[in-house]
């Protein structure tokens, strides 16, 4: 999963892990604050667990968490760094460097990456409460999408914060679809990065919640079914 900084990767996953245990957790740390610093800065693989001691069982898949991505040359991930994940050449714990990207002489690089190191499906993360992005950021997110299609690698993106970014939605999750505001948001970021319409997916991020709705659910499980669908298409080639 990658995205600007803010557009609420980690929190996805955390809301996934809340729709599939059926409870609050935190499996990836998040901030409260707005910034424009990522608050994420390891390269981070996230599974998701049920039960306890013995009777653990983790699901199916797994999330790769990165540093976000930023205005400028010398802040946030490179481009570079998200195309070495997607290879599987980035170790867990990897510490990004927004100054110099991994090199096969660091510590951080795999030399040696297995199917199961290797990004299986990229998802771009944007909000739709975020301003317009700059143009430094819509083009890594470019060269990234460049370089996953030259692997082959299926593409989709999830827009977040739809109820902070249209009061319709606010007020109702079922009005997602009916706005007009969120539609021209998804076809204005479908046109600058070039992913289709029927591959982009809106949903809200649990954040102010304390207990799992069937409405926010309902969203995040529709894009979730599509990760793995898209997964599984991948491996089965």
């Amino acid at each position: 999963m990658f995205g600007h900084v803010g557009a609420g990767k980690s929190s996805f996953i955390n809301s996934v892990s809340n729709v599939l245990r059926g409870r609050m957790s935190i499996p990836a740390l998040t901030s409260a604050t707005t910034s424009d610093r990522s608050f994420t800065i390891k390269y981070e693989t996230h599974k998701i667990h049920v039960g306890r001691g013995t009777s653990k069982t983790f699901f199916p898949l797994v999330f790769n968490d990165v540093m976000g991505l930023e205005d400028g040359n010398n802040s946030g991930i490179h481009a570079s760094d998200i195309t070495l994940a997607m290879k599987g050449h980035v170790k867990e714990g990897h510490k990004f460097n927004p100054i110099a990207p991994l090199t096969k002489d660091d510590f951080g690089y795999n030399p040696n990456p297995s199917l199961d190191d290797k990004v299986h499906v990229l998802v771009c993360v944007m909000s739709a409460n975020a301003p317009q992005i700059n143009s430094s950021v819509l083009q890594k997110m470019k060269k990234v999408r460049e370089t996953a299609s030259e692997l082959n690698i299926p593409q989709m993106a999830m827009m977040t914060h739809i109820d902070a970014a249209c009061g319709e939605i606010e007020k109702d999750l079922k009005n997602v679809y009916r706005s007009k505001h969120l539609q021209k948001k998804m076809k204005d970021f479908s046109a600058a990065v070039g992913i289709p319409m029927n591959c982009i997916f809106p949903v809200k991020n649990y954040s102010d919640e304390i207990d799992i709705k069937d409405d926010v659910d309902i969203l995040i499980l529709s894009a979730l079914r599509k990760m793995v669908d898209f997964g599984d298409d991948f491996i089965e080639k």
